[in-house]
């Protein structure tokens, strides 16, 4: 067994596991605070909805559209300026979370959008109905009653994230993507690159089975 993990550093994975956790946690809380009023701002200014935009809506499409086009990698690399203004830094944990934030936002947005399209119009015309403010009807009857899709959106968002928190190691963003390409790729060290994927499997398999309960949970209420 230690000839076949000759190369492995646990203290080294140990570390690379933490960044890739913070890059997570980090761009995830930044994702669903921006991503969640963009999502709903998409619903309610779309074809045949309550407050429906077409000018409005048709900017906010494009724009997400261009970002969910751009392949990650390439934003990584356009948004490197932008990221040391806001951050001093590209490199590490702080370097990745702009362009993981930037890149998954317009994603969950959709996804929110997605979710809120299926929720019961009458419902929605039945608040309005009763003299609900905007805020009333969004709050009280639109996203309670897609709890389970934007979880589910929640769900997805994170796995995507952990790919691109992979991708991130290309710039030198660390955790278990940069291990993996600096030692398992770039050093040939086979054994490295196992563990690493083994750890991103396992820890997407943990994301889907607690996302999954949320979502029965909520879909219960």
């Amino acid at each position: 067994m230690d000839a076949l993990l000759a190369n492995i550093d646990w203290y080294e994975i140990w570390l690379a596991t933490l960044d890739t956790l913070l890059m997570l946690g980090g761009s995830l809380l930044f994702t669903i605070i921006l991503g969640l009023p963009l999502g709903v701002l998409l619903f309610l200014t779309g074809p045949r909805q309550l407050f429906e935009q077409k000018a409005i809506y048709g900017l906010l499409s494009l724009m997400v559209n261009v970002l969910r086009s751009l392949p990650f990698i390439i934003l990584l690399i356009v948004m490197i300026p932008f990221t040391v203004l806001v951050t001093g830094t590209s490199l590490g944990v702080a370097g990745a979370i702009p362009p993981l934030v930037v890149g998954a936002t317009p994603f969950f947005a959709r996804l929110v959008e997605t979710a809120l399209r299926e929720v019961d119009r009458g419902i929605l015309e039945a608040t309005q109905a009763m003299g609900a403010t905007t805020r009333q009807i969004i709050v009280n009857a639109l996203l309670p009653e897609a709890r389970p899709g934007i979880f589910a959106a929640i769900t997805v968002t994170a796995i995507t994230l952990v790919s691109y928190t992979a991708m991130a190691g290309v710039v030198g963003a660390g955790g278990l993507g940069d291990l993996a390409i600096r030692f398992g790729y770039q050093r040939f060290q086979t054994d490295v690159m196992v563990v690493t994927v083994i750890l991103l499997l396992v820890l997407v398999q943990i994301l889907q089975t607690v996302g999954d309960k949320l979502v029965v949970h909520f879909s219960r209420k």
